[in-house]
């Protein structure tokens, strides 16, 4: 009834022509995806497996019934992302101080090498502290050497907290090997537990060092002090906002077989062809992988089914294209399932790199994500709020669909977090659109609970209301987008 309302109230007093309710989304439309694609036979949709298979296979048939064209660069569906997993290997190891072999009780430690076979004698050990100073440089000397770093970065700048951008900004500095140092009574099991999930890479963008790893604060603390040093004295010292390391006095020896597995994952790429050449395109995206099979042999259920992250973004997609497909549109129209993404981005960071049209003709990307959370009239909010010229454009777009607008710039802390960030980095005008971001909070409680777990499944408690309704807005977005007389540009992306 409240939809019925808005609509006769947006005809009789605003004077916006409104599409007739029927042809609208509607939660069973979503469902009807989300339970394929979350199905346990689908296992996740981790890339490289069965699952990821069955995955873009459905999602081309389910493009091509809406009316979509293979867009990719062979003229196939799939464009091919190569990717990367590396596994631990048998591995060799001893730390050395003033001419003796250590004596470490600890056999806490994990060795990834970038190549199949590292070897190495005599590896001097800094000690790094957190990693980095209070500006974000490297100011120990760390160039040929190893570098113990803590995992704990409390007091590292913002832009240097993540492992990842220390482990980065270590090898930048020279660095031959990276080791964390992982609390015996938090942190090591997590961190133990990610080095040896085979993470998934994406070679031409990978920054790393020669040999990566992990050991537990157990084994710092026996390597520590069987070269008499003391290690809370180490770590004390590094609590120092522009501590630059200390070398330890050992040296280490290192012959390290790694298990490298590089396979060919997909992106899959669809196009509504425009009427107009050279007038630009408008891009819609959504990963579709998954973490797969991801909880312990012994769990009753161990696959993490990603009905929300993301089969509910893939849903929209399909159902946004079926309704953009029953007209020509001036510009072209083209429609991504990344793959990767919850790997870092890596699909779209691979697109992006090396599109099958030029970047510069996008007008706008809209990034589709993690979209069943809110419920039905939840207020429109925007990532990437205020990064490009567009935000007047999309929220009076939104309005005439009858939606309020979320005006803060909250939402913006997920911008880094999803696909159109790799995009953007590029000058590509990205966004995210919607309703699951608008409320923090119960997008809080999400990211709290199912997210990433065997729980995130399609159950009758769903939420899909606010998604139906996200997926009309996409499609009046891209109606808007797509006509050269209502979005007129000097230059597509201006």
């Amino acid at each position: 009834m409240r939809l019925f309302l808005r609509a006769v109230f947006a005809v009789l007093v605003l004077g916006i022509s409104v599409p007739s309710l029927a042809k609208g989304v509607s939660e069973t439309d979503l469902r009807e995806h989300i339970a394929v694609l979350a199905s346990d036979e689908f296992e996740g949709r981790k890339p490289g497996t069965e699952g990821e298979a069955k995955t873009v296979k459905y999602i081309a048939e389910q493009w091509a019934k809406a009316g979509l064209k293979p867009a990719a660069g062979d003229g196939s569906w799939f464009e091919p992302v190569p990717l990367i997993q590396r596994g631990r290997g048998e591995a060799t190891y001893s730390f050395n101080a003033k001419g003796r072999k250590l004596r470490i009780v600890s056999d806490e430690i994990v060795l990834i090498g970038k190549e199949a076979e590292y070897a190495k004698k005599d590896l001097p050990v800094v000690f790094t502290g957190i990693g980095v100073k209070s500006d974000g440089s490297v100011g120990a000397d760390v160039a040929g050497k190893l570098a113990l770093v803590l995992f704990e970065a409390d007091n590292a700048p913002a832009k240097m907290k993540s492992p990842r951008a220390r482990r980065e900004a270590l090898i930048a500095a020279g660095a031959e090997a990276v080791v964390f140092v992982g609390d015996s009574q938090g942190n090591w099991p997590t961190l133990r537990r990610q080095l040896l999930s085979r993470p998934i890479g994406l070679e031409s963008r990978e920054k790393r060092a020669k040999l990566e790893g992990a050991i537990s604060s157990e084994f710092a603390v026996a390597m520590v002090t069987a070269a008499g040093r003391d290690w809370d004295k180490l770590r004390a010292h590094a609590k120092g906002a522009d501590y630059t390391g200390e070398a330890l006095g050992v040296e280490a020896d290192f012959n390290v077989m790694t298990d490298i597995y590089r396979f060919n994952s997909s992106n899959v790429i669809g196009k509504l062809a425009g009427k107009k050449k050279g007038s630009g395109a408008v891009l819609f995206t959504g990963h579709w992988d998954h973490l797969g099979i991801c909880a312990p042999d012994d769990a009753t259920d161990k696959i993490c089914n990603g009905a929300v992250d993301n089969a509910s973004g893939i849903a929209v997609l399909t159902e946004v294209a079926q309704r953009l497909a029953k007209k020509r549109h001036d510009r072209d129209i083209y429609f991504i399932a990344t793959t990767a993404e919850e790997s870092g981005l890596l699909g779209a960071y691979a697109y992006a790199d090396k599109p099958v049209f030029p970047l510069e003709d996008i007008v706008i990307s809209l990034n589709v994500d993690t979209i069943a959370i809110a419920g039905r009239n939840s207020k429109v909010a925007i990532i990437g709020r205020g990064t490009t010229s567009l935000d007047a454009t999309v929220e009076a777009v939104a309005r005439k669909t009858g939606r309020a607008i979320e005006s803060s710039t909250d939402a913006n802390d997920f911008i880094q977090r999803q696909d159109g960030w790799a995009l953007a980095q590029k000058g590509v005008p990205a966004l995210m659109v919607g309703g699951s971001f608008a409320d923090l909070d119960l997008m809080q409680k999400f990211l709290g609970s199912d997210y990433h777990g065997p729980n995130d499944e399609l159950t009758d408690k769903t939420e899909l209301g606010g998604a139906a309704e996200d997926a009309d807005l996409h499609i009046a977005l891209g109606n808007y987008f797509a006509d050269t007389r209502k979005y007129k540009v000097t230059k597509a992306g201006e």
